[in-house]
């Protein structure tokens, strides 16, 4: 039985993201969690990990893309930490690298790690083409405007009689700079407005 402790990396991509699934019922001695991207490798509770995890311990993932976003990084982040006697254990491909690797799990680790790096780069192909559809049949309004038409009316009458625009910004719960903007001249889309006249 392994002397060291079974040390655990959780990450998600955005505050919004539930870490709760991720090694849900496996046994750690010790958890990393974090809520940022994972297109680097300059993440604050990943530097804390790599600090505090040592020789005998293993470390648990959930699955290679939540350690790396691209394979370069993945082969690198597993070839150092097993270089340093530490196991590195994907729940999800259910594999587990220790440093003596065998040909064939390092063929398993490259080819895992590109099926996920290419599944990335499918999503964000297919959310590009589907923005662009919604673009050509006018259907795609980008984001939601930050003051309905009868919002930006009420904020430029109080402006108007002389309430600063600072304030009305916090009454709207809105920056300065979208107050600025909308005053410039930017009109708000009605959303419903508009889809009603298509019709």
């Amino acid at each position: 039985m392994s002397k060291g402790k079974r040390v655990g990396y959780i990450r998600v991509s955005s505050v919004d993201q539930n870490t709760d699934r991720q090694l849900d019922g496996i046994e750690l001695d010790k958890v990393f969690t974090e809520k940022v991207s994972g297109k680097n490798t300059d993440r604050p509770e990943f530097q804390k990990m790599l600090e505090y995890i040592r020789e005998d311990d293993e470390l648990v993932v959930h699955s290679m893309d939540r350690l790396a976003r691209n394979l370069d990084d993945l082969r690198k982040i597993v070839r150092d930490l097993t270089a340093r006697g530490i196991k590195v254990v994907f729940i999800k491909e259910n594999l587990t690298f220790a440093g003596d690797d065998s040909p064939m799990s390092i063929l398993l680790l490259s080819m895992m790690g590109a099926f996920a790096e290419f599944e990335r780069s499918l999503i964000r192909e297919r959310q590009r083409e589907g923005i662009e559809l919604a673009k050509k049949k006018g259907v795609y309004t980008g984001r939601k405007p930050s003051l309905t038409p009868e919002q930006f009316e009420e904020a430029r009458a109080r402006i108007d009689s002389g309430v600063a625009k600072a304030k009305v910004a916090r009454e709207f719960k809105v920056s300065r700079e979208t107050i600025y903007r909308y005053l410039a001249g930017f009109k708000p889309i009605d959303i419903d407005a508009s889809r009603s006249a298509e019709a």
